[in-house]
């Protein structure tokens, strides 16, 4: 395309020659101005449309914000009343466990003031439950109480255990089971009698089991076999210390099956009976000893109350 420029400025016509790049140049640079004019019409509403809807916009979020915050402050509300009535709950079992404690330190002597701090001590006034609106203070104070009561209790209960078990251990210390089972022990008692060899009066120190040569002697209570050898007056004799002096021996035996130093168990097989030593047949004497002096073995093997046997050690 050609354009022929005539005025009278000019001495002589101009011819401008447009090709097909110009006009696609021309219409580049259009379609920017074009699109440039929208976008910084766009950006112009948009502020303005902001600057009207900004406070709704604002009310909007803290709407949402607030709504947001009571959920939340209800669910941990919820869970610090679930939290409460456990701990009610739990105190309510604490109080059962106080009653059984002193039940148990009544039986074995130990009553609950003994192990209970000077601060747990008086305790009482009128009932307050806690509001419905529980706080994470209210809670934290009631489980450190609730810790130390139960530390407390723990160490209570942990007394009352060790005493049990230490009256358990003199229980198996002591000789209150028969050394023959289903044997006769009254053929001979404990005290003054008729010798059966010199047909005078003599102190017998031990009681007597008639049984056949080969029965089984078991140990009367757990101990220490302090001996197990020939005397000339008991034969083949076992001697079984039990703690605390109390000593057990079992005379005439025909067979020995432990040795000195072992520990031998309740009711386990240690001999069996015989004739050997200084007997007029087969049978088994057996003695109760506390600190070497003879004690009547039928106090112990008739005992059927623990506490009666200790008071009367």
């Amino acid at each position: 395309m050609q354009i022929i420029l005539v005025s009278s400025r000019l001495t002589s016509a101009r011819t401008l020659t447009i090709t097909g790049l110009h006009m696609a140049l021309a219409a580049l640079a259009l379609a920017v101005l074009v699109l440039l004019t929208s976008t910084l019409f766009s950006w112009m509403t948009l502020k303005h449309a902001l600057e009207l809807r900004l406070p709704f916009v604002e009310q909007l979020l803290s709407s949402v914000r607030a709504e947001e915050q009571a959920k939340s402050q209800g669910v941990v509300r919820e869970n610090l009343n679930a939290i409460a009535a456990r701990l009610g709950e739990l105190q309510a079992q604490l109080l059962q466990l106080d009653f059984l404690g002193a039940r148990l330190g009544q039986k074995v002597g130990i009553p609950p003031q003994d192990v209970k701090p000077p601060a747990d001590a008086g305790k009482g006034g009128p009932l307050l439950p806690l509001s419905p609106q529980v706080t994470p203070l209210q809670v934290q104070r009631e489980l450190d109480r609730l810790a130390a009561q139960i530390e407390v209790r723990g160490d209570y209960l942990g007394l009352i255990e060790s005493e049990v078990q230490e009256r358990k251990l003199q229980k198996d210390l002591l000789p209150t089971t028969l050394p023959v089972a289903g044997g006769t022990w009254n053929s001979s008692t404990y005290g003054i009698r008729v010798d059966p060899i010199t047909h005078r009066a003599a102190m017998h120190e031990g009681v007597d089991f008639v049984g056949d040569t080969g029965t089984a002697i078991v140990a009367a209570a757990a101990g220490m076999v302090v001996s197990a050898e020939w005397h000339p007056q008991y034969g083949n004799l076992i001697e079984i210390d039990h703690g605390k002096g109390l000593a057990t021996r079992y005379a005439h035996a025909s067979r020995v099956f432990v040795v000195s130093g072992a520990f031998v168990r309740r009711g386990q097989k240690i001999a069996e009976i015989g004739s050997t030593g200084r007997s007029t047949g087969p049978h088994l004497h057996f003695e109760v000893r506390q600190d070497g002096v003879a004690l009547n073995p039928r106090r112990f093997l008739e005992a059927a109350d623990l506490d009666t046997l200790l008071a009367r050690r």
